[in-house]
């Protein structure tokens, strides 16, 4: 698949290393992307240094059909015996470099003083679409558990094992999960979130690419580094060569 071009800041060298289909790379493209990656990361944190909001836009705006897209439906047992349970049973999990860990409920999810945001998902293989979606705010979650000194990231551990070569996760840091628009949306468009979009919650980080929004969480890690994790480059797709930070 073709990496389009990203509005906002892209660096060529790294678009053009970036594909669905295309996992292996040589070492000195990876050498430069990770360039490319760094200067695009540093100027748009030096940009976006006062937290500015992602553009939303009207109801009239929203797309008629959100598109599922990657994994549409976990086939794991325990994710399964979830969806059959309209995920009564489910539970968010926090825990790593934290005070307490701490687990939720949908339903206590949903009790929370809520965010909801109309803004465009736009994908890494060149197709956009615009959903409004609510959830929590990720910053109240990570506040609840008390964060503990050397904390950085947040990975977030997913259901899906995508196109059986492992099971998803992503990670962002700090800075991005404490933007006011960073939620765990468990509704898209005034309805529950549907499976093919992620249910029952998935990461919105609005000012990164499609695939940072990881689908189908069920625990998220807070860590001082990411190397522990899969490949250890922060992500499913970043171990397989994309850029760690995904800005627009």
């Amino acid at each position: 698949m073709k990496l389009t071009t990203r509005r906002g800041l892209l660096i060529g060298a790294s678009a053009a290393l970036a594909g669905c289909d295309q996992l292996q790379r040589s070492p000195s493209a990876f050498e430069f992307a990770r360039l490319g990656e760094a200067l695009s990361k540093n100027g748009q944190r030096l940009l976006l240094s006062a937290q500015p909001l992602a553009r939303e836009f009207k109801p009239s705006d929203i797309s008629a059909d959100f598109r599922g897209n990657g994994s549409t439906s976990p086939d794991s047992e325990e994710y399964l015996r979830h969806v059959d349970e309209g995920f009564a049973n489910w539970r968010l999990r926090i825990d790593g470099l934290v005070h307490q860990a701490v687990t939720y409920s949908l339903a206590e999810l949903k009790a929370m003083n809520a965010r909801s945001q109309i803004t465009r998902h736009d994908c890494v293989e060149g197709w956009s679409a615009i959903g409004q979606w609510q959830g929590v705010p990720l910053k109240a979650l990570l506040m609840s558990a008390s964060l503990l000194p050397g904390a950085r990231f947040c990975i977030f551990h997913c259901a899906d094992n995508l196109y059986g070569q492992g099971v998803y996760y992503e990670s962002i840091d700090l800075f991005d999960a404490f933007h006011p628009q960073t939620i765990l949306a468990y509704g898209l468009n005034g309805k529950d979130l549907p499976v093919k979009n992620g249910a029952p919650l998935r990461l919105r980080v609005e000012r990164q690419l499609g695939y940072k929004q990881a689908k189908y969480i069920m625990r998220i890690e807070v860590a001082s580094a990411l190397t522990h994790v899969g490949g250890g480059k922060g992500g499913f797709w970043e171990d397989r060569g994309y850029e760690w930070y995904a800005g627009i």
